[in-house]
């Protein structure tokens, strides 16, 4: 299994990312690459651990220590092939996943996990430069369609992987173009879109079917689908925002931050032109609430828009920087993370609350703010405002990057009827199907907001529960 001892005699080495004062400038993807020698001898630091609590932490079921061994021996082909074996997408994972594996890495004791993440993406690569990876499509079909509702990274994995089986799929996407949050919610500098398009022309090639200004129940009715169809998936995410409801919040300048960022990635994609942009940071005071990725992605993205400045708040406190006793390896590590855009310069601010927003007439000038302690009894949070600490932080745009309630309820959702859980997410059975017997979900739809790799991973699960009850249906 690789190298047994490669972990004694090789250190931790990651690709790094572009110089600060450069990749500012661009939308380019920030991450560099290692040379393929030294990816292989990373690749030499998975060692036989004897339980892979990398791949038990893997929503995939990534068979990770065998194809870091297939690397480090140079078998680039048959990595590549044990890779695709459970993860449709690993060039997208590879770049935006949040590597759970590497934090349940036992190389991750002493802080040191092997870069399975950077690892999984440099094989994806390499086979697409070397024409490992090329169209495919089935040998026979089955005379059964599906039809898939959303093209983000449930909706993709289902349709590729039906397609596999030999039905014919129909991958129907409401926006200008597929890839969901993949396409319109995550940064170029991050994912740049010719990697989503590479596979999604690859789809195509083997015979999915994609239509996009397609929004079921808006110009096309459910019944048109499910008429048509043996069956249905609906992946279309978890796209109702959560708001703030305090004074001021309807104010012009406050925006919810997918909407910044999707405006900004259809820039870039040549959608619409720049001067089209009605969302822009350029010159102004930014203040973006919420403290995750989604709120890390807009500062990002307002640095590229040349912002005055850029303040980041949450209302959580700090969290800590080494693990705590109540968070144990092999457990995902809940710790203090500086990403990429925080280096670019931000201000960051946590246990803050947001009390209103002030500003002339309907135009925000800010937020007023205060700071909050946070206490725990009986397992229960609770917070407490700090006496003496309202103030107001000045802003000319404001993003809410304050996450995604449950799927948009209205049209598709509603007019089929499908049953909801308390979350109001659409609720399934262990085989992913809904109340209605021939339409299944997946992804966010079913699970709320959540990472791509666990959309893909649902996404996986759907495919095959569909093409077992399409099998057995006449």
């Amino acid at each position: 299994m690789a190298d047994v001892t490669g972990f004694l005699k090789i250190r931790r080495k990651e690709a790094g990312n572009r110089p600060v004062n450069e990749r500012i400038c661009d939308f380019s993807e920030v991450e560099q690459v290692l040379n393929s020698e030294d990816r292989m001898l990373q690749a030499s630091r998975c060692m036989d651990c004897g339980i892979p609590f990398c791949h038990w932490s893997c929503p995939v079921d990534n068979l990770i220590p065998e194809w870091n061994d297939l690397l480090y021996k140079g078998e680039w082909k048959a990595a590549s092939e044990r890779l695709h074996a459970t993860n449709n997408f690993p060039e997208i994972t590879g770049r935006i996943c949040p590597a759970p594996c590497e934090h349940s890495c036992v190389l991750n004791i002493n802080q040191e996990p092997v870069t399975i993440r950077e690892n999984e993406v440099a094989i994806t690569e390499k086979a697409f430069a070397e024409g490992y990876i090329r169209p495919n499509p089935p040998k026979t079909r089955t005379g059964k369609k599906v039809a898939v509702i959303g093209s983000g990274p449930a909706g993709m994995a289902a349709a590729d992987l039906l397609n596999k089986s030999g039905h014919m799929v129909t991958l129907y996407e409401k926006d200008e173009r597929a890839g969901g949050l993949m396409r319109f919610g995550i940064p170029d500098f991050k994912l740049s879109k010719a990697v989503v398009d590479r596979r999604l022309i690859l789809m195509e090639k083997e015979g999915v079917l994609i239509i996009t200004g397609a929004h079921i129940g808006k110009n096309i009715t459910p019944a048109e689908i499910t008429d048509s169809f043996d069956a249905v998936c609906v992946a279309t995410g978890a796209g109702q925002p959560r708001c703030m409801n305090v004074e001021g919040a309807e104010f012009d300048g406050i925006h919810q931050a997918m909407d910044f960022l999707a405006a900004q990635n259809r820039v870039n994609s040549g959608i619409i032109q720049a001067a089209e942009n009605k969302i822009t940071a350029e010159g102004k005071r930014v203040l973006v609430i919420g403290g995750g990725d989604t709120g890390s992605d807009c500062v990002g993205t307002a640095i590229r828009q040349r912002a005055k400045s850029v303040t980041q708040i949450e209302i959580l406190p700090m969290p800590p920087m080494s693990r705590n006793p109540e968070n144990p390896w092999p457990y995902y590590a809940k710790l203090h993370k500086t990403s990429t855009s925080h280096e670019e310069g931000c201000e960051r601010l946590w246990g803050i609350s947001t009390l209103r927003f002030v500003g002339d007439g309907r135009i925000t000038r800010g937020a007023e703010v205060e700071n909050v302690e946070w206490s725990v009894t009986d397992g229960r949070y609770a917070m407490k405002p700090v006496p003496g600490t309202r103030r107001v932080i000045e802003a000319d745009l404001v993003l809410l990057a304050l996450g995604f309630l449950h799927p948009v309820l209205d049209g598709l959702i509603t007019d089929l009827g499908l049953e909801l859980d308390n979350r109001k997410n659409v609720r399934v059975n262990d085989m992913m199907a809904t109340s209605n017997p021939k339409i299944f979900a997946a992804g966010d739809t079913v699970s709320g907001a959540s990472l791509v790799v666990n959309a893909i991973a649902s996404g996986r699960k759907a495919a095959k529960a569909i093409d077992m009850f399409l099998q057995n249906s006449v």
